[in-house]
């Protein structure tokens, strides 16, 4: 019998790990890349005798597979997938093909914003409590590749909404749904149901015997969760409501019940600052009580956890100026939470790719808190119009040097210089961490000249 063929389109960290692990498992494997392949992944390929081709899609050769392994950066719109759908050609992405080659437990992760966060922070919990856990998804290592020794008894995957969309068979454990609010909708043709479904993708599969936790304050995921059946046990989050099961969020305490354990610890001991941080935490430690971690091992976990950076990140201070990188605030959600964590007076660096941003979700607390906006972009135009009257000063610049210099300039001691742009970055950058580095940078030469 002839070896089932697997063409994987994409050789990035996901595409690769899925055509690794597709090999290991005997499959017939080619892999196709429109773009220029990455050294290391192209070194990979080589080393393992796996056919490929970059820089372009042969066609007749990817028509020939039995089931095809997608990247999740490739679009469902595009001739290629349309044509693979039309011959009735099996379609999926890398974590559904791993999830096959593993009984291992998963915790799977998604949401509009906080995701990476509640991932990390999740992982470095069972970590701490001796658990034998790998981290893949959306960061780290690719899954499939992992999966090809299979070395855990637990993953913890960050898991974005075009993973979720080419996901069938694949079942969580634990799924965690942080929020959901308007993002990526230009893959979803500007319709918000879409990208909502996507997002509920993480559900499918799961019985009695799993856990959903969620927060019950979003208001997309409160009205989804009223027009369907949820299968497993639920566990919410709420910042209003005090909740004999899951957690309640209190102006001072995160307490936390399950069936077997109750947790409790002051908002002021958390590692990361914010309501959102706070919501992020509470999710991960309803996955460690899930798992039966103690109390001990998650305060002892909190204790020594460190975020990913770009997520606001304090880095630097002169003359009682504190500055923090939130490069990772790509969209208008992301920005309000990163307004209600600071009580202090407002420096705000916002700007660059708007996608269709809706300002009027924090016009009230820029008015409140922002005393100079510094629009860092190549067309500002839309941020000055909206904010014009409402912020004392705005200033415009594309240099994220001048932009610094300026934020410091206009700061007094106990200010806060924040970029948290509620834009993507690339106009001026290659990426939001290209962003939140070149901002690092320049606060600590800033400092250096200062100090």
């Amino acid at each position: 019998m002839m070896a089932k063929k697997i063409v994987v389109l994409g050789g990035g960290e996901s595409g690769v790990g899925a055509a690794l692990l597709a090999q290991a498992k005997g499959y017939g494997v080619f892999l196709s890349d429109k773009s220029e392949l990455g050294e290391a992944y192209r070194s990979q390929l080589l080393e393992h005798g796996i056919p490929f081709e970059e820089k372009q899609h042969t066609e007749t050769r990817i028509f020939e597979a039995d089931e095809v392994i997608k990247s999740p950066g490739i679009p469902d719109h595009i001739p290629l997938i349309k044509s693979l759908r039309e011959k009735q050609i099996p379609i999926i992405g890398e974590i559904e093909f791993a999830a096959r080659f593993t009984k291992a437990r998963l915790i799977a992760i998604t949401g509009s914003n906080g995701k990476t966060t509640t991932t990390l922070l999740t992982y470095h919990l069972l970590k701490t409590a001796g658990l034998n856990v790998g981290l893949a998804g959306n960061i780290g290592d690719s899954f499939a590749k992992q999966v090809i020794t299979d070395a855990f008894d637990y993953y913890v995957l960050e898991i974005s909404s075009f993973m979720l969309d080419s996901m069938v068979e694949f079942k969580a454990d634990i799924a965690i749904l942080t929020n959901i609010t308007p993002d990526h909708l230009d893959r979803y043709q500007y319709d918000f149901q879409q990208y909502i479904n996507s997002k509920f993708r993480i559900l499918q599969n799961m019985g009695p015997a799993d856990t959903f936790i969620y927060w019950q304050e979003s208001e997309a995921i409160a009205q989804e969760l009223g027009k369907r059946t949820i299968v497993p046990q639920t566990l919410p989050v709420s910042t209003q409501t005090q909740l004999a099961k899951g957690v309640s969020i209190t102006d001072t305490q995160l307490i936390a019940r399950t069936a077997t354990q109750e947790f409790e610890i002051a908002l002021a001991d958390l590692p990361i600052a914010g309501t959102h941080n706070a919501l992020n935490a509470s999710c991960a430690v309803l996955a460690a009580l899930s798992l039966e971690v103690s109390n001990e091992t998650i305060r002892e976990g909190l204790r020594t956890f460190q975020n990913a950076p770009h997520r606001l990140e304090p880095v630097g201070e002169l003359q009682g100026i504190r500055f923090i990188n939130d490069s990772k605030a790509t969209n208008v959600d992301s920005v309000f939470f990163a307004l209600g964590s600071y009580a202090e007076p407002l420096i705000l660096i916002m700007g660059g790719v708007d996608k269709g941003n809706d300002y009027t979700q924090i016009e009230s607390l820029v008015s409140e808190k922002v005393k100079v906006l510094i629009c860092l972009g190549t067309n500002n135009t839309k941020l000055q119009t909206f904010f014009a009257g409402k912020v004392p000063v705005i200033l415009e610049t594309q240099q994220i040097e001048q932009a610094v210099a300026w934020g410091y300039e206009q700061a007094t001691a106990g200010d806060v210089v924040l970029l948290s742009p509620a834009c993507a970055s690339f106009d001026l950058f290659k990426n939001y961490e290209d962003r939140g580095n070149q901002f690092r940078s320049q606060v600590q030469q800033l400092i250096q000249k200062n100090s």
